[in-house]
């Protein structure tokens, strides 16, 4: 059976450097009807657990380590037995969030996260944030961008941690270079194309932001 992949959007604050805002998350579930993994563990371990159902959950992958991404990790994995999967120069960040407790592994780019019929292949796309990975599935031919790509431009990077260049340089050598037709699916908010956002980088570039 072929992997599928749901959407549950969960509701909570993003905190760094002193401020605090309202999100919405989209955590992914990609699997089938007997495991599953998780995409960004946000806010709400309790919701997640009923999405996921009776299903083996077996990683929770986490695309980068701002605390509305990873605030529900521990608790999910607590539950379930799943490890948390984070790369490692994302660990600063996660530290904020959680000082007393590690990730269970760490992602390497390149590296193939198996998910029931799912490939998830790690590209490390630092800029949003040093750790920052996308994961993409050839076969299903969608990537999870995390908050790398949305619909309309790259991640926020003015904040710690962050740098637009960088971002830029992920974009260009890691996303647009997949195949037009490869279906975004983002940490916030509705997904795209990548041929409809690669016109687009020279705009972003004389943007600067």
């Amino acid at each position: 059976m072929a992997a599928r992949i749901e959407r549950l959007v969960t509701s909570g604050q993003f905190t760094l450097d002193g401020g605090s805002w309202d999100v919405d998350n989209n955590v992914w579930i990609v699997g089938d009807d007997h495991e599953a993994v998780v995409i960004d563990a946000a806010h709400d371990a309790e919701a997640i657990l009923r999405a996921v159902g009776d299903r083996r959950l077996t990683a929770i992958v986490c695309t980068h380590a701002h605390n509305d991404h990873v605030n529900a990790a521990p608790a999910l994995a607590d539950r379930t037995g799943a490890k948390i999967w984070l790369h490692r120069d994302d660990l600063p960040l996660w530290r904020m969030t959680h000082p007393d407790r590690e990730p269970d592994e760490h992602l390497a780019d390149g590296q193939v996260i198996e998910a029931a019929g799912a490939d998830l292949t790690v590209l490390h796309t630092p800029g949003h944030a040093p750790g920052a990975v996308c994961l993409y599935d050839p076969g299903l031919g969608v990537v999870f961008t995390g908050d790398t790509l949305f619909q309309g431009g790259p991640g926020a990077t003015g904040r710690t941690y962050s740098h637009f260049p960088t971002i830029i340089d992920s974009i260009r050598d890691r996303l647009l270079t997949l195949p037009p037709e490869t279906k975004v699916l983002t940490g916030h908010g509705d997904g795209t194309t990548i041929g409809a956002e690669a016109p687009h980088l020279d705009e972003w570039i004389s943007r600067g932001h």
